[in-house]
């Protein structure tokens, strides 16, 4: 049994900031924080730091920042300073890099991901979008042990969470990060301890989730009106009304129906209802007009002059 691990923490983005703060203050050991390197941004180039960075800079840990850890002098360096600092365990948090065997076998406890979703389904890139993409209602975090394939390694801890019906994968994705801590810290609490039992993944249970591509946000209003409401929900859809591009933002199912030969027509304009291609309808919540800002739909409808027979198309016509 141990009481305090040295742990090296990678991780990139907003998502793994909550499990870094979890690990600096739970009294371990966080002695190197890995994460990628700064990226130009805005008009002015200006180089801006990771999330992680930001965060690991406020409390006084140093950062590394190689391009890559499997090629090239950056990769030798950063095996380099792992070695010197003989991490007990590696934590790694969507890091978006993948680990060589030499970085997966250097801790004396291995490397540990927080993954997010309930391993086997989906692995890969961008679990949180596909668990809405698909209508699913329940999903969660996963740790686990890594392994050299992709999040295919031993489940240590899983913990569950219901999904809500108009639930955005940006509400997701922020309620996710804060139960990943928690699990987190679990796992790193049952490594001390020596109670957890690694379990095998099922492949055959398993999917993947894809990066998310930017046509697959071009709302077809032929499709059903569930399947409309989570890509909506999931990766924020566009369509064309008035030869204007238009962000769809948030959206409900309507309780109202249409024919289906009305598919993309606004059914009622007092609160922006759309016929979709199955006879059910969906109410827009929140939009932005090509060049505009994000509004409301009420705000958006005050501004606009919208009448029933309007039409979103999928192209500009």
């Amino acid at each position: 049994m141990r009481d305090k691990l040295n742990i090296v923490f990678m991780g990139r983005p907003d998502f793994s900031v909550p499990c870094l703060h979890a690990l600096a203050k739970s009294g371990h050991r966080v002695q190197a924080v890995f994460t990628q390197p700064d990226k130009p941004k805005g008009r002015g180039y200006k180089l801006i730091p990771t999330p992680v960075k930001a965060a690991a800079q406020a409390y006084g840990i140093p950062v590394y920042q190689p391009l890559s850890l499997r090629k090239g002098e950056d990769a030798a360096q950063a095996l380099e300073t792992l070695r010197a600092l003989q991490p007990d365990l590696i934590v790694v948090v969507a890091y978006g890099q993948i680990l060589p065997v030499e970085v997966l076998e250097l801790p004396a406890f291995g490397c540990v991901n927080i993954h997010a979703s309930l391993l086997p389904k989906y692995r890969g890139a961008a679990p949180i979008q596909w668990c809405i993409l698909n209508g699913e209602t329940e999903t969660g975090v996963t740790s686990m042990q890594m392994a050299q394939g992709l999040d295919t390694g031993d489940m240590l801890l899983a913990e569950s969470l219901s999904i809500g019906e108009e639930e955005t994968s940006g509400q997701l994705h922020d309620r996710l990060s804060e139960l990943g801590a928690k699990v987190l810290l679990e796992t790193v609490a049952g490594i001390c301890q020596g109670t957890l039992t690694p379990v095998p993944q099922d492949d055959t249970l398993s999917c993947y989730a894809s990066m998310i591509r930017k046509d697959m946000s071009r709302i077809d209003f032929t499709k059903p009106a569930r399947e409309i409401h989570n890509l909506i929900r999931g990766i924020t859809g566009f369509a064309f009304l008035g030869g204007k591009r238009h962000k769809l933002l948030r959206s409900a199912l309507s309780e109202r129906t249409a024919d289906p030969a009305l598919a993309g027509t606004i059914v009622d304009a007092k609160d922006l209802t759309i016929a979709c291609g199955d006879g059910h309808c969906i109410r827009i919540l929140e939009l932005q007009a090509e060049g505009g800002k994000r509004l409301k739909t009420e705000d958006f409808l005050r501004g606009n002059s919208i009448e029933n027979g309007m039409k979103f198309e999928t192209e500009v016509l």
